[in-house]
């Protein structure tokens, strides 16, 4: 017998049915529903009793209920205040240290500023007394005729102590010439040696190149004013053995252009004191310290002596 062929049956899919598919959405949207029926309950809840609460007397059943919550939880809650209370000791302690820090900086820049303030107050008080100064000695019958003044400061001190120059702010262009004289308060500074349109170079009277010719205003003994060994002090040269010089006396310019003591000053500016005299039999002239009437160290404000007859 031939065998029999067999048969293939068709494979029918399942088909949900309507019921199953619509239990799915309910299911997901029942949840928010109930949400929102369980908070208008507690909603509707805490209502009535808010109500029932505040309507009825202090010896309530909702007032009594309260008095005992109070009384079981105070207890914790002065343990939680005595666990929290080194916290916020602490935490307090902190915020006042930051505090105070950014306090203390801030009062720091204050004083800053203050002591900013005063050495500017100081520095414009010197500097007005030195102008004054300046000024009373230019109207003063110690200045001399024949020179006009150019009032200015110094801004650039000496840069060595072997090379004693300083830079003024007054040039050409205030009528300043090169071997103009240079004084503040009427007292021999040095000349200028060099000359822009704004500025000038002047050479100190304690620079190893410069020299006045001098006399000693009490005997009439005359010198040459050079550098001593220092920056602060100068001698008084070529005095002869016999001229009488005692400590104290001043020394002023010359103001002598023979060819023997050429000078570039005019007569009688004070230069310095005599500190101390000596000699020996050997030397042919006096030996004669002086200290100078200038504060070379803090030079601040000088005068140009310009000649009337220049132009």
């Amino acid at each position: 017998m031939a065998p029999v062929p067999r048969q293939r049956t068709a494979r029918i899919p399942l088909l949900r049915s309507p019921a199953t598919r619509a239990d799915g959405p309910r299911q997901r949207g029942g949840s928010p529903v109930r949400a929102r029926l369980v908070a208008l309950g507690l909603v509707l809840v805490s209502l009535a009793l808010l109500t029932v609460y505040f309507r009825e007397s202090s010896g309530g059943p909702l007032h009594g209920a309260q008095r005992i919550v109070v009384s079981v939880l105070t207890p914790f809650e002065a343990g939680a205040e005595r666990v929290s209370r080194p916290f916020r000791d602490a935490y307090g302690w902190t915020a006042d240290l930051f505090s105070a820090k950014g306090e203390n900086a801030e009062l720091r820049a204050e004083v800053e500023e203050l002591r900013r303030q005063v050495i500017l107050n100081q520095t414009a008080a010197q500097e007005n007394e030195e102008l004054r100064s300046l000024l009373e000695y230019r109207d003063g019958p110690r200045f001399p005729k024949d020179y006009d003044a150019v009032a200015t400061r110094v801004i650039v001190p000496p840069q060595t102590e072997f090379r004693q120059e300083v830079m003024v702010a007054a040039g050409s262009g205030d009528g300043v010439a090169v071997e103009d004289p240079v004084v503040t308060d009427g007292n021999l500074v040095g000349t200028v040696t060099e000359v822009a349109s704004n500025s000038a170079k002047v050479r100190l009277l304690t620079d190893q190149q410069s020299a006045a010719s001098a006399f000693v205003t009490q005997t009439g003994a005359a010198g040459i004013v050079e550098r001593g060994s220092s920056t602060t002090s100068l001698v008084l040269e070529r005095v002869q053995k016999e001229e009488a010089v005692e400590e104290g006396h001043i020394v002023v310019t010359a103001g002598s252009r023979s060819q023997q003591l050429e000078s570039l000053f005019p007569r009688g500016i004070p230069i310095c004191v005599v500190t101390s005299v000596s000699q020996r039999d050997t030397d042919f002239f006096k030996r004669i310290q002086c200290t100078p009437l200038v504060d070379f160290d803090s030079l601040h404000q000088v005068i140009v002596l310009t000649r009337k007859d220049a132009g």
